[in-house]
């Protein structure tokens, strides 16, 4: 049966008119971004099959183009169209951060990280660069490494941040591991850049830890240093 011969109630597009895109599944969601299915199934029967065949949402979104275009009912132009719809989510966390207060947004700056480095398969160190009022200035992806380390130098983020004008930064780094604890080295780094930064005035309001479901920050965990 189509979805159009589907109850109004029922189906995914309506049921988002009226209801809201969070109360809809996956399938549904997924469904209305197809907007076809294929012969013998309906876009829901084939965001169903897909989900099951990549193993959720989230590793369908991120699959390789080959990977993605290889699945049936898909190809160059799902897989195109896809990564419009995620660059302009992260465009518009990021607008929204630009006009607001880091601080005060801490859950719209998490799923912004997450957005632009919970993906990488290596470790990827970057900063946000903040003005007086902790409003975004930029993002910047500074030093990428292998899967377990990123080699970081204060001097390069002192410098990015002097070329910036910044009054403060948030440092970001990705685990692709998924384990958000921080290590050692994570630390160690931290209080590397607080007191590098601290020279020029610059301060550091946080460190966030990517992993893959979850952001771990260290301010909320007590772990920076108080009074650099």
């Amino acid at each position: 049966m189509a979805i159009t011969d589907w109850p109004c109630s029922e189906r995914p597009r309506e049921r988002l008119l009226t209801m809201g895109a969070q109360a809809l599944s996956d399938a549904e969601l997924l469904a209305i971004f197809l907007r076809t299915g294929v012969k013998g199934k309906t876009a829901v029967d084939l965001a169903r099959e897909l989900l099951t065949e990549f193993g959720g949402l989230r590793p369908l979104m991120e699959a390789s183009q080959q990977a993605f275009c290889q699945a049936h009912g898909l190809g160059t132009a799902k897989y195109v169209q896809l990564q419009a719809v995620l660059e302009m989510a992260s465009r518009h966390l990021e607008a929204q951060l630009t006009m607001g207060n880091c601080l005060q947004s801490s859950s719209q700056t998490k799923r912004y990280v997450q957005s632009k480095l919970r993906h990488y398969s290596h470790e990827v160190f970057a900063v946000l660069f903040l003005n007086n009022q902790h409003q975004i200035i930029s993002f910047e992806e500074l030093f990428r490494g292998t899967l377990n380390a990123a080699s970081v130098y204060p001097r390069e983020v002192v410098k990015q941040a002097l070329l910036l004008n910044a009054a403060a930064v948030i440092l970001v780094h990705n685990h692709p591991s998924g384990n958000i604890e921080p290590s050692p080295s994570d630390c160690h780094i931290t209080e590397q850049l607080q007191a590098a930064l601290e020279l020029i005035e610059v301060r550091v309001l946080d460190h966030l830890i990517v992993g893959n479901a979850d952001v771990l920050s260290f301010a909320e965990k007590g772990l920076l240093i108080t009074g650099v």
